[in-house]
Order: C-alpha cells, then sequence, then structure tokens
C-alpha cells in the first residue's frame, strides 16, 4: 500500500505551516530560567505528592501485613484447636470400639454359660423321675438298714418282688 502511495504520487503534502504574528515577550514569564524555575517547583511538587502517596502506600501495606499476621495466627490456632478435637474425637472413638469389643467377648461368654446352665437344667428335668425313684430306694433302703441295725427281724416278711409273677 504504501508503494503505490509513491507510485501513485498522490502523497498528501502538509499543510501549510500558521502564520505568527511575530513572537512578544511576555512580562508575566521571565524566560528560559523563569520556565526552568517553574519546571523545577513542579518537579518538587511531584516529588512531594509522591513521597505523601509512598508514605501512605507504605502504612497501608504495613497494615496489610500486621493483618495477615493476625489472621494467619488466628488460623493457625484454629487449626491446632482442629487437629486436638479430631485428635481427641479418634480417641474417643478408640476408646468405645474397646470398649465395644470387651462388652462383645462378655457377651458372647455370658451367652455360653447361659447355654451350658440351660443344657444342665434340661438334663436335671430330664433326668428328675429316675433320680426321684432312685433316691426313694435309697431312703427305704437305709431305714430298712436302720431297723435291722436296732435289732428288727425281716427273715419272715414278704416283700412284692417275691409275690409277684414270673413271666
Amino acid at each position: 500500500q504504501i508503494r503505490a502511495h509513491q507510485e501513485d504520487g498522490d502523497v498528501a503534502k502538509p499543510p501549510p505551516a500558521p502564520k505568527v504574528g511575530g513572537f512578544k515577550k511576555q512580562n508575566a514569564s521571565k524566560g528560559v530560567l523563569g520556565m526552568i524555575d517553574m519546571i523545577v517547583q513542579d518537579l518538587k511538587t511531584e516529588m512531594q505528592e509522591a513521597e505523601f502517596a509512598e508514605k501512605n502506600a507504605q502504612e497501608d501495606y504495613e497494615k496489610l501485613m500486621a493483618d495477615s499476621a493476625e489472621k494467619r495466627a488466628a488460623d493457625v490456632k484454629s487449626i491446632s484447636a482442629r487437629e486436638g478435637a479430631i485428635a481427641e474425637r479418634e480417641q474417643d472413638l478408640q476408646t468405645a470400639q474397646d470398649t465395644s469389643a470387651a462388652k462383645m467377648k462378655e457377651l458372647q461368654e455370658n451367652m455360653e454359660y447361659t447355654s451350658d446352665v440351660h443344657q444342665s437344667c434340661d438334663f436335671l428335668l430330664e433326668n428328675y423321675g429316675k433320680r426321684k425313684e432312685a433316691r426313694t430306694q435309697e431312703m427305704d433302703g437305709l431305714k430298712k438298714a436302720k431297723d435291722i441295725l436296732s435289732g428288727a427281724d425281716f427273715s419272715f416278711v414278704q416283700t412284692g418282688h417275691f409275690l409277684a409273677r414270673s413271666p
């Protein structure tokens, strides 16, 4: 595109310079030295403004750092407290699990003991009649033995077994 404009020769010519009616020295300004003094004054003002802005920024930064440090300390304290609570809960859980295991073992032992006692009772109930009959026979035998030892004579006494029919 640039070559096309150069080749065409249609390059726009700059506008003519404005006509100056002549430079007149103003009384308010004192020439180059006045302008330099004004630039120095502006520079001092800008430096003071920059120092003030930097001072404010430094104070803001220090406040931000102090706030951040406080927040970090509070967060660390909170994390420590939470970790302590977690450790305590884990210890409580372990204690509860140990207690539960001990109670389950005790329950198992009680159930086994109950089963043994139940079997013993069942045996006694099943054999009650036989034991009662054996006890009665033993008591009769002891009475007869006592009577014999006291001098009683049972040689002529008929017993139920003697009169019983033979098959």
